[in-house]
């Protein structure tokens, strides 16, 4: 069967994650284009793979994921009838291509770039509502990305690393974390080949914290050091969260 690289945005906000639930419920991802695909096969059974498993309400603008069919397609054609199938949900794939059998979404892949928006204004949002997470008191974004370099590297992250994690280490090697401002919206850019389940969100939490000045840098280095998921700050939601691009 011919192998099918599917390049896919959604938004998060109704969606119970990307993977599909064991019993069934909740609209996810995975579910409404597994059920789309399988429309478009006369029922048959597909298994779809993805880059990043993303949580309840994150959002995706260049989700990767693979999936064996049982027929062959044009990228133009599967594109368009995957979108034609998958309404009213707010999912589109942007991009299909056939690949060799020995590409897989998640494991040929060598990085992830994720992103955080943070609203930083008294206001609260109207259209970018469950795209941020709005925090009405001044964060103070140089001092957020002079935190987040300690974080850079190869390292330990069981303080940002969530209790129910299912990865054998909490080792993980971070390439890039910057924090920017562009008047009221701030933006948080961290990459690596791989993340442990809410790491994104347990750093990007801590760092708030250095922002609106309880924390300073160089505590973010101590909870890092600490090994402790105690030490961690408080979570970031999840709907300021973004999957930007995964890497081949």
């Amino acid at each position: 069967m011919p192998r099918y690289r599917l390049t896919i945005e959604y938004d998060g906000t109704k969606f119970y994650g990307w993977q599909m639930q064991a019993d069934g419920k909740g609209n996810t991802v995975q579910g409404v284009l597994t059920k789309a695909l399988e429309k478009l096969h006369g029922g048959q059974s597909v298994t779809l793979f993805c880059a990043g498993r993303t949580d309840s309400g994150v959002h995706a603008l260049a989700q990767v994921a693979h999936v064996d069919l049982p027929r062959a397609w044009t990228g133009f054609e599967l594109c368009n009838a995957i979108n034609g199938n998958v309404r009213p949900h707010l999912v589109s794939v942007t991009h299909a291509e056939e690949v060799g059998e020995d590409f897989h979404a998640r494991f040929s892949a060598i990085n992830r770039h994720y992103m955080f928006r943070i609203l930083n204004r008294r206001a609260p949002p109207t259209i970018e509502m469950n795209k941020v997470w709005h925090v009405p008191v001044h964060l103070n974004t140089d001092a957020m990305h002079e935190a987040a370099q300690y974080l850079i590297g190869h390292h330990d992250f069981s303080t940002f690393r969530d209790v129910q994690c299912q990865a054998k280490s909490p080792m993980k090697t971070l390439d890039r974390f910057d924090v920017s401002r562009y008047d009221d919206m701030i933006e948080v850019h961290v990459e690596a080949r791989s993340f442990l389940h809410q790491q994104v969100r347990s750093m990007t939490g801590s760092l708030k914290k250095v922002g609106d000045g309880r924390w300073k840098p160089i505590d973010v280095k101590r909870a890092l050091e600490a090994r402790n998921r105690t030490a961690c700050g408080p979570v970031a939601p999840p709907e300021g969260l973004y999957l930007v691009s995964v890497g081949y």
